[in-house]
């Protein structure tokens, strides 16, 4: 005899145990996040294993958690081989459980905060609140200031008053030599930040911030590593637009070579972030600074044929999704980066670099070569400094020759 949990799924036997009830509208749940028909049955088999255990071991649908699912896969491995994402199949369930109210919220004992890390969690609920900064800036700043207090307080108290300048000059001459450019820059800019915000709830008096020292660097010493227009033409015309992945990767890979969106951007774009009428773009950019692109015929008319014959079925307002269930958008920039790297490695190309910034100096290489002035640039791109944008003078080599003087002795 068998027995229908849902329109695809059927079991065997009757389902036993104490979530017995709630197989069929775990079934609907999987299926509304867009999983295959594989896995969806494999779903609902392995929720009914673990009820059926729950039943045999005598255990209440309201005293279910986490340990128990742990505990039904130990003993489930004795007579039969795991699988993959066994695990993540229950947990996925236990979620919707919680969810839905049949099973309590589990009670997590909160984590005692050593002194150092309350001094921490402070500074970052100052940079959130008060400073508007966004998340991404925050987890940057973060782990170098809990380094900095680690080294001077160790355990014991976090005595902001007791700090001096020789403390500040110590810490950062220790970790230069073992960081990147950049992110030495990036630590001393957290340092001095974390200062100043000591002295403005008073915990320092002197003004500390100035006390760090500063990183040798020289303006502009590299020149942006741009994706050329033919290769992005390429690129482009190597898209399998014929299927959903396809007609999604071409879609943001558009936004990244004709707007200059960085990945985040582009990540985070909502369904309510276009304007259709009035054919503009309204984008999210550093800082929570809110920037207006005009959208491209070309552009918009890749993502309406995504829209309209990619795009999963899914309750989320994010433009674009990921392919595989659950139906969701990416959790952050990573996504996109990704599927940059695949798309230029399967069209071959030898691109400057694998990630999706380049398209950003590309499009500001070709503007520049096309006549368009620094400014214009910086509008397009969002700059908030000109300095930034200068950076592009460089790409321009046949320009640059124009206004170099002869050699006094001749050429040599």
């Amino acid at each position: 005899m068998t027995y229908f949990i849902h329109e695809q799924v059927v079991l065997s036997r009757p389902p036993e145990g104490p979530l017995a009830a709630h197989l069929a509208s775990f079934a609907n749940f999987v299926g509304e996040q867009g999983y295959s028909v594989f896995s969806l049955r494999r779903h609902v088999r392995i929720a009914a294993g673990f009820s059926r255990w729950l039943g045999q071991s005598g255990i209440q649908v309201d005293s279910i958690c986490s340990a128990h699912a742990v505990e039904y896969l130990r003993d489930r491995a004795r007579y039969l081989r795991p699988g993959r994402g066994d695990t993540a199949v229950l947990q996925h369930l236990i979620t919707f459980l919680r969810r839905e109210g049949v099973i309590p919220q589990e009670k997590v004992e909160p984590t005692r905060l050593t002194a150092v890390e309350h001094c921490v969690q402070d500074y970052a609920q100052y940079l959130c609140e008060a400073r508007g900064l966004a998340t991404a800036t925050i987890i940057n700043y973060v782990p170098f200031v809990r380094e900095f207090l680690k080294q001077q307080f160790g355990e014991e108290g976090a005595t902001l008053s007791r700090l001096n300048a020789s403390d500040v000059v110590r810490f950062v001459q220790g970790q230069v030599p073992r960081l990147h450019l950049k992110r030495a820059k990036l630590m001393t800019t957290a340092l001095r930040s974390f200062l100043r915000y000591a002295r403005y709830r008073g915990d320092v008096t002197r003004d500390l911030a100035a006390a760090v020292p500063v990183v040798a660097n020289w303006s502009m010493t590299s020149i942006p590593r741009a994706i050329a227009a033919e290769e992005v033409r390429q690129l482009l015309g190597s898209i399998d637009r014929d299927q959903p992945t396809g007609r999604r990767d071409y879609a943001i890979l558009l936004l990244l070579a004709r707007l200059g969106l960085r990945s985040g951007e582009v990540a985070f774009l909502e369904l309510d972030d276009i304007d259709w009428n009035a054919g503009q773009l309204h984008v999210r950019g550093k800082g929570g600074q809110r920037n207006e692109f005009p959208l491209p015929v070309e552009v918009g008319e890749a993502i309406v044929a995504y829209l309209h014959s990619g795009r999963p079925r899914s309750a989320s307002r994010r433009v674009f999704l990921r392919t595989r269930a659950p139906n969701r958008g990416f959790q952050g920039a990573c996504g996109v980066c990704s599927l940059v790297r695949h798309a230029i490695e399967r069209a071959g190309i030898h691109a400057p670099t694998r990630g999706a910034h380049q398209f950003r100096h590309g499009l500001a290489t070709e503007m520049l070569r096309q006549g368009a002035s620094l400014g214009e640039i910086g509008e397009l791109l969002g700059h908030r400094h000109p300095q930034t944008t200068k950076i592009y003078t460089k790409v321009d080599l046949e320009a640059l020759r124009t206004l170099a003087l002869p050699w006094p002795g001749g050429a040599r």
